[in-house]
């Protein structure tokens, strides 16, 4: 087989397992999502081998995005880590065939601790699916693997349902980039999020005008300023003036839209933020309102810009 045309194949295997996910979600989904909810424990993720290294991975994501969560390797929870779990945490099982002996041993500690169990598995008719409480479907038609031996369309499957569960409890926890920031102090965009905007704003070559100025004058303000923006200077606050709005005029106005000036195309309420704002907060309103960019401003007065 071609070499390229291997490698399309895997794609396509994996893409149409991952697809397939979606008519397999039911009210088994809904519960589990409302369950992590309601808990006052945390979420442990269990797994052996291939299934291990994704539940790390699901449990990572789930505690980086507001589900307190740990993963738990089956061997050393049945040599002492079963100690970590209190009857409050709800535990996830991930087993492909349902059939895995060092998950399936500890089951009963589960039962007799009173922990919520939810299998993620390939067959719902297994010893790990009778024994959940809940069971979520992650199935595939066939693995890319061409011996249909190694966990490949399986393990894509399987993570991907984690991800559905992480950014579902997201959205119902509403979790903001102020939120992840609070988790990634040591990432790049982390330390971006927790800064101030008057430390991360544009100072430099300000795209200034005045609502007077002609209309070949905002365009060569817009294009100097390599901001997409110009921002008019006012008495008390500013306006603002983006390329689209240019484009806009000459659409609408054709040649004479040389005789507008700056104070008939302006935005007179555009979107802003205190200099001493958190960029967190920057960039929440700047996702709530589907935004690019913020005029900064200190007491009225334009002192920068903020590019997402």
């Amino acid at each position: 087989m071609d070499i390229l045309d291997s490698a399309r194949k895997v794609f396509d295997i994996e893409a149409q397992a991952v697809l397939a996910l979606g008519s397999k979600l039911n009210g088994d989904f809904e519960k589990t999502v409302k369950l992590i909810l309601q808990t006052k424990g945390r979420v442990v993720v269990c797994g052996m081998g291939k299934s291990g290294l994704i539940g790390k991975k699901i449990a990572a994501t789930l505690a980086s995005t507001g589900t307190p969560s740990f993963f738990m390797h089956p061997a050393d929870a049945f040599h002492g880590d079963l100690g970590m779990l209190t009857p409050d945490d709800i535990f996830i099982a991930i087993s492909n065939s349902g059939e895995t002996e060092e998950l399936l041993r500890l089951v009963p500690f589960m039962t007799d601790n009173h922990n919520v169990i939810i299998a993620l598995t390939g067959n719902l008719r297994s010893s790990l699916a009778q024994a959940a409480n809940i069971v979520l479907d992650i199935s595939v038609e066939q693995e890319a693997c061409p011996l249909q031996l190694a966990p490949t369309a399986s393990t894509t499957a399987t993570l991907a349902m984690g991800d559905a569960l992480a950014v579902t409890l997201m959205h119902a926890r509403d979790f903001q980039p102020e939120n992840f920031a609070r988790f990634h102090p040591g990432g790049s965009l982390g330390r971006r999020l927790l800064a101030l905007v008057k430390d991360e704003m544009i100072v430099n070559n300000l795209p200034l005008i005045s609502p007077e100025a002609d209309f070949a004058e905002l365009v060569n303000t817009i294009t100097t300023g390599q901001l997409g923006l110009a921002v008019v200077e006012l008495e008390n606050g500013v306006g603002i003036v983006t390329d689209g709005d240019v484009r806009r005029a000459f659409s609408k106005y054709n040649k004479s839209v040389f005789d507008l000036k700056v104070s008939e195309l302006m935005s007179v309420s555009p979107k802003t933020i205190p200099v001493d704002s958190k960029m967190a907060d920057a960039f929440a309103l700047m996702e709530r309102n589907h935004i690019t960019s913020l005029v900064v401003l200190d007491k009225h007065k334009a002192v920068g810009i903020l590019k997402k």
